[in-house]
Formats: structure tokens, C-alpha cells, sequence
């Protein structure tokens, strides 16, 4: 094997061996508790990809702003995971907060408002099927400056956040 081969094998074979390390090591750093969070982080959709997205059905976004922090005027941002079933239901016992907002009352906001999310579901090859995203949402007060960021939320009319509730993006 010339050394040119070789080094194009390394390429293509050392991210995947290095991210599977990755693993392996947190795996036996952390609880139990933590080895599940980190399965469902990384187990989406048994391996395949749908063909189409699930597409969400609520007229109206069902977060709201805790009325403390709205009255101070914080804004933050929450990503969750959600797993979104074969008929668009959102299980809310499955939803994780993958990157907080720094303020645990927006996070939890956040959760239970995704609780009444309604999608249509995913598809492979017409069949509906199961999927895990990421769903950010957007916490902003119409009357506090733009966060870093913001512009390109400038571009969506339909992210501006009513007086009590906030907004999120399609996933």
C-alpha cells in the first residue's frame, strides 16, 4: 500500500474510530443516568434517515414566557431533543434540554411547552415513521435589545414573540 493510500484510508476511517473512542470513554466516565442521556442523544432514527421531515401542525406555538422573567426582560435561547412517534406526538417524558438557556425557568418553559407540539410525522419509502430532532426555541421580549445572533431572525417575520409567548422555527 503506498503511502498516499494509507493516508487516505486514515481520513476516511479516523473520524469514525476517534468519535466511537469518544464514546467509549464518556460511557465509563459517567452514571448510569448519564450513559442514558447520552444513548438518546446519539440514537435518532435506528440508523436511517426519512425521507421527509415531520412538519409541525400547531397554528400557534404553545411556549410561554415565565411571567418573572418576562416582566425583567430576559431572553435566552433552549435546544431541545424531542421524539416525535409515528402519528406526530411529541412524548414528553422523552424531551431533553441539549443546550439550556442559562435560566432554568426558560428551560423548563421550554420542555412543557413541547409537550403540546403536533407534527406531522416523518416519512421513509410513504411509511410514517419515528424521529428524535433538535427543536430550538427562541425566548424574546419585544421591548429588550437583540441578542448576538439575532439578525438572521430578522429574516422570519413569523419568529417575532407575541407579549406572553415565545417563538420557535420549524425544526
Amino acid at each position: 500500500m503506498t503511502r498516499r493510500v494509507r493516508l487516505v484510508a486514515m481520513r476516511r476511517v479516523f473520524p469514525s474510530v476517534l468519535r466511537t473512542l469518544a464514546v467509549l470513554l464518556l460511557a465509563g466516565c459517567v452514571t448510569d443516568e448519564g450513559k442514558d442521556k447520552i444513548q438518546n442523544v446519539f440514537s435518532t432514527t435506528a440508523g436511517s434517515r426519512p425521507d421527509t421531515m415531520p412538519a409541525m401542525r400547531n397554528k400557534e406555538l404553545p411556549f410561554r414566557y415565565p411571567s418573572a422573567l418576562y416582566a425583567q426582560k430576559v431572553q435566552g435561547n433552549v435546544t431541545l431533543r424531542i421524539f416525535i412517534d409515528t402519528t406526530g406526538r411529541v412524548h414528553p417524558e422523552s424531551t431533553l434540554v441539549v443546550e439550556p438557556s442559562g435560566y432554568p425557568a426558560l428551560d423548563s418553559a421550554a420542555v412543557k411547552g413541547s409537550a403540546e407540539l403536533t407534527f406531522v410525522p416523518a416519512k421513509k419509502r410513504s411509511e410514517s415513521m419515528a424521529v428524535s430532532v433538535l427543536y430550538p426555541v427562541y425566548f424574546r421580549h419585544p421591548e429588550a435589545p437583540a441578542l448576538p445572533g439575532d439578525t438572521i431572525l430578522r429574516n422570519y417575520p413569523t419568529l417575532v414573540a407575541p407579549r406572553d409567548s415565545a417563538r420557535a422555527p420549524p425544526p
